[in-house]
């Protein structure tokens, strides 16, 4: 987990990546995020970072456009953040999802004598006992790790992913700072408090330590594999588990042609139509025959190779789909086609986490008004970029957070229409969709379904009837002993109580102040020695205690803008 840092001195171990933090920011023109949020402080730079005009980014290009150079500019951990909430638009604006979506995870190699040491401490051989031809020049570079290409005893070609040196040091770092930076943000600027900038840090904190990870790859590259085992339109790369380790992923070399090389693609004699057909067939199978699926397939992780057969690379990022929540999806087809609006938001709740209050009504409403916009016509008429755009926009609206398994469902359900529409003109996803919302709804009512669902039912009542007799035995044992206890928990009522408590003691302050004046005039008009120039002297000191007193009570409420 995230190490929170605290205020005693923890948040200065990194100190010159702090400060490198709060100077990008305020290169591309964020001083006022600095500032508002306090980092400048925090560095204790004393003063504020000072640029000259040549240093400063010209505040003509867009705000947007200078959040995506700032995570630029950081480096690999902030790449991957914003790679993340790129795929989170009810959490970001569109605005810059658009671009955030240009940031390239590509950066330059490391040294070769580095991925030679790597590769041999890692599998405990010399480079050439362990491969008969080793390339020294990576074949691609990105944020975590980098790609060789070497020919092993056997002749076979392999592909080795070696993770960069200290990577892990890095993130660890970096990831520290940022949940930092996101609490300050998120404490300090009002306009910013509804991003759930922490909540985004602990998604990316989880995501990112699964790709560190290549043993869970390989085991994402396993599952997958055995999915499509028997399906000859898919062809999945052998893994070398004798030569693969955490931090060393070794994969048969996969020569093909990128998906979205139209040219090649012709020049081979591929067709085209057919590829863009069975892209979108595989994707569906991945989700809703498996409910598990490649979440990121990008032109450049998807090959075509000879007879118009897929082939994917790079398992690292995987989207997985429970039992229980391809239930709630089924639950929700079937209540937009007989349009039981009611059935549908009761599952809606049911699949989606919730931020504040639901208004039920107005849920009701809004989800009548996309039933009657995009169900009550033919599949092959609905534009599906424009239905998943709104559905983005309703769940924020509504006080709605969607699990990120269900984004990065949509995601590929995306980029798999971008590339099928690229492929073949007349491409549209829904028409394939519909066999399997058939199969859905046909599965979800079948004599073998509904048995089986009756015999899960019946079990638990059975069990409940067993155990409920020593429950209700047990809780009046505890109210008969009187050591039944019950605990009431208040939500949202942290700000207010100390709301109260600074009412309280700003008042037990006046009070206290009240009565030293009073006092001290009183020791003043009876003339009570000792005296200095016929003036009492602990009358004197009173009013002057007093005086301080009041002036400290006056800055406070004028610090916190309470005047």
């Amino acid at each position: 987990m995230i190490r929170k840092i605290g205020i005693n001195g923890k948040r200065y171990r990194h100190l010159n990546r702090y400060v490198e933090v709060v100077k990008v920011l305020a290169k591309y023109g964020f001083d006022d995020i600095v500032s508002q949020s306090k980092l400048d402080s925090v560095v204790e730079l004393g003063k504020k970072i000072a640029f000259k005009k040549s240093d400063k980014i010209p505040e003509t290009l867009s705000r947007w456009e200078r959040i995506r150079m700032v995570i630029e500019e950081l480096g690999p951990t902030f790449v991957k953040f914003g790679q993340i909430i790129s795929t989170r638009p009810d959490l970001i604006p569109l605005e810059l999802i658009t671009e955030l979506k240009k940031l390239q995870d590509s950066v330059p190699p490391f040294a070769q004598e580095k991925a030679i040491s790597i590769i041999e401490q890692e599998l405990g051989k010399p480079i050439d006992e362990l491969f008969s031809e080793y390339i020294a020049e990576p074949i691609a570079a990105a944020s975590i790790a980098q790609v060789h290409k070497a020919i092993l005893h056997n002749g076979e070609e392999v592909a080795i992913k070696i993770q960069r040196p200290d990577i892990d040091q890095i993130i660890e770092t970096d990831l520290e700072i940022m949940f930092f930076v996101a609490t300050m943000i998120e404490k300090y600027i009002e306009g910013l408090k509804n991003f759930s900038l922490t909540e985004i840090v602990k998604e990316l904190e989880t995501s990112i330590r699964k790709e560190l990870n290549f043993s869970l790859e390989m085991a994402n590259l396993e599952r997958f594999g055995n999915n499509f085992q028997k399906n000859p339109n898919i062809y999945v790369p052998k893994c070398y588990e004798n030569l693969s380790t955490k931090k060393i992923l070794t994969l048969e070399f996969i020569d093909g042609i990128k998906i979205s090389d139209i040219e090649s693609i012709e020049a081979h004699s591929l067709d085209r139509k057919i590829i863009a057909k069975r892209g979108t067939d595989l994707v569906l199978k991945q989700i809703f025959e498996f409910g598990f699926f490649h979440a990121d397939p990008h032109p450049g992780n998807v090959l075509i190779l000879p007879e118009n057969v897929f082939c994917y690379l790079d398992f690292g990022m995987m989207g997985s789909l429970s039992h229980k929540t391809r239930e709630l999806i089924s639950s929700l087809i079937i209540g937009a086609v007989s349009h039981d609006i009611e059935k549908i938001a009761k599952n809606v709740i049911k699949l989606c986490e919730p931020t504040g209050e639901i208004k039920i009504k107005k849920l009701e409403s809004q989800l009548d008004s996309i039933i009657d916009k995009y169900f009550n016509q033919s599949l092959e008429n609905i534009d599906m970029t424009e239905l998943v755009n709104e559905l983005v926009k309703f769940f924020p609206e509504n006080n709605l957070r969607m699990p990120a398994d269900m984004y990065l469902l949509g995601r590929s359900l995306l980029l798999m229409q971008s590339s099928g529409e690229l492929l073949d003109p007349d491409y549209n996803i829904a028409n394939q969709t519909e066999p399997y919302i058939k199969k859905m709804l046909k599965d979800r009512y079948s004599a073998k379904k509904m048995a089986k669902d009756m015999f899960a039912s019946t079990d638990e009542l059975l069990l409940l009837a067993k155990e409920l007799p020593f429950e209700i035995r047990g809780i009046l044992e505890k109210i008969k002993t009187g050591t039944l206890k019950t605990e009431i928990e208040h939500k949202g009522l942290n700000p207010l109580i100390g709301k109260h408590e600074q009412t309280v003691n700003r008042l037990t302050f006046a009070i206290v102040l009240a009565s030293i004046i009073l006092g001290s005039a009183l020791v003043i008009n009876s003339k009570i020695p000792p005296l200095w120039h016929e003036i009492p002297i602990i009358g004197l000191a009173g009013l002057v205690i007093a005086t301080i007193m009041g002036f400290a009570l006056l800055i406070s409420i004028y610090r916190h803008g309470k005047m």
